[in-house]
């Protein structure tokens, strides 16, 4: 299963953009053994239209081009769904193990996710109830999703 990111916003050089890319680059190494495949981080600016609703609908718009047939979409966003580290493993091993080929997991801007792609959704999870900035959300789904590699290899890298 081929795993991308989708962000708004975009991540500036610095010690974010850093971390982020030493986790990706781990995910990247380790999960192909076990048919996970980190495929690309799709960067889109923040739409600039003068209202949320407006921001919202152009930002989906971006992330919907990017979408294949077929692919499992999750929603990064506060009011989603709580899972632990092994819970979160499970699933995504779940989706790879039940033949989807691509994951895209999409981090909102600002305003967050435009309410029509709630029912695209094949879920919508939180990285707990505190509002993030997008630059450690994408520290910290880059982390989760190499940790769920190393859970569903074996790996001791998740210690209980």
């Amino acid at each position: 299963m081929r795993i991308s990111i989708f962000a708004v916003g975009r991540l500036k050089s610095g010690p974010e953009k850093d971390l982020a890319a030493r986790y990706i680059e781990r995910l990247a190494k380790t999960g192909p053994a076990i048919g996970l495949e980190f495929s690309r981080v799709i960067e889109v600016a923040e739409s600039r239209a003068s209202n949320a609703e407006t921001r919202k609908r152009e930002e989906a718009a971006m992330l919907e081009k990017h979408l294949v047939d077929g692919a499992a979409l999750v929603l990064l966003d506060e009011r989603g769904k709580a899972l632990d580290s092994p819970a979160f493993a499970s699933f995504f091993g779940d989706l790879r193990d039940g033949g989807k080929r691509d994951l895209v997991i999409a981090i909102g801007g600002a305003d967050g996710l435009d309410p029509a792609l709630y029912d695209k959704a094949t879920a919508v999870l939180n990285l707990g109830k505190l509002t993030w900035p997008h630059q450690i959300v994408r520290i910290l789904i880059a982390e989760q999703l190499y940790r769920a590699v190393t859970i569903l290899s074996g790996h001791p890298y998740h210690r209980v």
